[in-house]
């Protein structure tokens, strides 16, 4: 169950990326440090929300519109290795402060911190994927939730403490550090890619 725990927290924490989230916070709630910290409570808070809906009825509605696991889980390590190629080639970042660029109101918690930056595509298919019905019992289902809320909890605390983590950090350090996690989630989901393969028959 470690493993579990371990495979979870990794793969969540490399496709939310609280580090690379930092400084998409920090320009959205530029010059409202009072409100700081509630509005990364309540992004963190939603957020957690939709993870654990998706988690819990994500795989019935697949079953509901008649997509199967095996069919699944290959689109999801395709749109997480996409997630990887951005991460590697900073697209993603890109993507991200276009987004803030958005005419959002004073409170971005809902829009555009909980969802889509949080709580976005590939978080939801990774919690899918982690919450296959086939494979997972009721303690790997609360060891799997268990890693989800430690990742959201650890975005929460990150965006705690932006302003020192960006100034310890800085812009190039961020970067590099978001390309290794971009490597190591692009091997991630070509295992959910052969995984999904295997179910099918194909291998």
């Amino acid at each position: 169950m470690f493993e579990l725990f371990v495979t979870a927290f990794v793969m969540l924490f490399l496709v939310i990326d609280p580090i690379g989230l930092l400084p998409i916070f920090i320009s959205l709630t530029l010059g409202n440090n009072k409100n700081r910290l509630k509005i990364g409570l309540r992004a963190c808070s939603v957020a957690l929300g939709i993870l654990l809906l998706f988690g819990l009825l994500g795989e019935n509605l697949l079953s509901f519109i008649g997509i199967g696991m095996p069919a699944f889980k290959i689109s999801g390590g395709l749109l997480l290795f996409l997630t990887a190629v951005e991460m590697l080639f900073s697209k993603r970042g890109q993507r991200r402060e276009e987004q803030t660029e958005m005419d959002v109101h004073d409170d971005p918690s809902v829009f555009p911190l909980a969802t889509p930056l949080i709580a976005g595509p590939g978080s939801m298919a990774t919690m899918i994927l982690l919450l296959d019905s086939d494979v997972s019992g009721v303690t790997s289902t609360l060891v799997v939730l268990s890693a989800m809320i430690s990742v959201v909890f650890l975005t929460f605390i990150f965006f705690s403490l932006g302003g020192p983590f960006e100034r310890l950090l800085g812009k190039t350090g961020i970067n590099v550090i978001t390309r290794l996690m971009g490597m190591l989630l692009a091997a991630l989901s070509v295992q959910f890619v052969v995984d999904g393969l295997n179910g099918l028959g194909v291998i």
